[in-house]
C-alpha cells in the first residue's frame, strides 16, 4: 500500500526493558542493526500493525508489553533508488513511519526471533537508548534520531536495577537458535558474528 506521495505507511518499535535499555536486532545475515519495524496492511490501524509485527519479528504478544507513547505524526525517509524494486520505481520513495515505545512487561525468554516463517533478525541485545546510529543503515539514520528525540520524553528516568558498571558482553544462545547479546554494548557486530562462528565458552544453552 503506497500513498499518493509515494510513501508506504509503517510502523517501528522501540521495545526497552525495565533498565530503559532497548531491543537492538541484527538483521538477518547482515552486519545491519534496527529496530522492529513492518508495513500497515489495508483497513488495519497503526496500533494493529504494531502488534502484529511486534509478534512476527520479536515473538512477544500484547500481554508482555506496555505502550508508554508513540510519535506524535508520520516521520518520513526515502529509499535510494537501487534500493526499489524495478517496478515500484517512479511511483515508490520511502517509507512514512509512527514509532511505538514500549516497555517489556514479560520476561527475556519470551523473545522469540523465529516466531515467523520469516525472521527479520538472527541476534539481539539490550543496548542503552542513545543506540549508535553507525549501526543503521545510512539512509534511516536521521528518522532514527527523529524518533528516538520524541520519545525519550515518556521514558521514565529513574530506571529500576541501573547498572553501577558494564561488565564484559556476553553472548547467549535462546530458545530457538538465535542469539541474544546480554549487556553487549562493548561488542561490534563482526565480533559477535565471531563469537557465534566459533563455538566460544561464553555460548551458552538456553
Amino acid at each position: 500500500m503506497i500513498d499518493r506521495d509515494g510513501y508506504r505507511p509503517n510502523v517501528a518499535i522501540v521495545l526497552c526493558n525495565a533498565k530503559n535499555e532497548v531491543f537492538w536486532g541484527k538483521r538477518i545475515k547482515e552486519h545491519a542493526w534496527q529496530f522492529p519495524q513492518g508495513g500497515i496492511k489495508m483497513g488495519e490501524s497503526p496500533e494493529d500493525a504494531m502488534y502484529r509485527e511486534l509478534e512476527e519479528e520479536t515473538g512477544l504478544l500484547r500481554q508482555h508489553v506496555k505502550i508508554l507513547g508513540r510519535t506524535k505524526g508520520w516521520l518520513h525517509y526515502h529509499v535510494p533508488t537501487h534500493w526499489i524494486k524495478r517496478e515500484w520505481r517512479g511511483t515508490y520513495k520511502g517509507q512514512k513511519q509512527i514509532w511505538y515505545l514500549l516497555r517489556l512487561t514479560g520476561r527475556d525468554h519470551d523473545i522469540r526471533l523465529r516466531a515467523s516463517t520469516h525472521p527479520e533478525f538472527d541476534a539481539w541485545r539490550w543496548h542503552d537508548y542513545w543506540v549508535p546510529l553507525e549501526n543503521v543503515i545510512e539512509f534511516k539514520r536521521d528518522v532514527y534520531r527523529q524518533a528516538l528525540q520524541q520519545l525519550v520524553r515518556y521514558l521514565d528516568q529513574s530506571p529500576r536495577g541501573q547498572h553501577g558498571s558494564r561488565g564484559a558482553a556476553r553472548i547467549q544462545q535462546v530458545n530457538d537458535g538465535a542469539y541474544a547479546v546480554v549487556n553487549g554494548e562493548s561488542l561490534s557486530s563482526s565480533e559477535i558474528d565471531s563469537e557465534m562462528d566459533s563455538e566460544s565458552p561464553s555460548v551458552q544453552a538456553g
